[in-house]
């Protein structure tokens, strides 16, 4: 059983920066889609950024484009997601999730995924 774990996440001041990193126990990255979710209080678990580990390509939600910079560290096994310019509208529970099966893009939808982490709290005070 692959495990996805999630570190990083705090609290931290409006406009100021994070960072989550997101790895796999047991199994290696290669050829997956890696996605960021994030689920709010209340709120629909939704899609925040996402990357390919062959191709680097990589996909963003609109509020966070411009702030927020997903990359991958193939020697590390490792997806961070540098999260920068928080506003507490950002305060979420933050949860990696792997996608196994080829694809060209990251997919948006959670469906799409089968693996996930337990999540991580980020939240942001005003």
């Amino acid at each position: 059983q692959v495990q996805v774990v999630e570190t990083g996440g705090g609290l931290v001041q409006a406009g100021g920066s994070l960072s989550l990193s997101c790895t796999a126990s047991g199994r290696t990255f290669t050829g997956a889609m890696i996605g960021w979710f994030r689920q709010a209080p209340g709120k629909e678990r939704e899609f925040v950024a996402g990357i390919s580990w062959r191709a680097g390509r990589t996909r963003y939600t609109d509020s966070v484009k411009g702030r927020f910079t997903i990359s991958r560290d193939n020697a590390k096994n490792t997806v961070n997601l540098q999260m920068n310019g928080l506003k507490p509208e950002d305060t979420a529970v933050y949860y990696c999730a792997v996608r196994w099966r080829l694809q060209l893009i990251p997919p948006m939808s959670r469906n799409e995924y089968e693996d996930w982490g337990q999540g991580t709290q980020v939240t942001i005070s005003s």
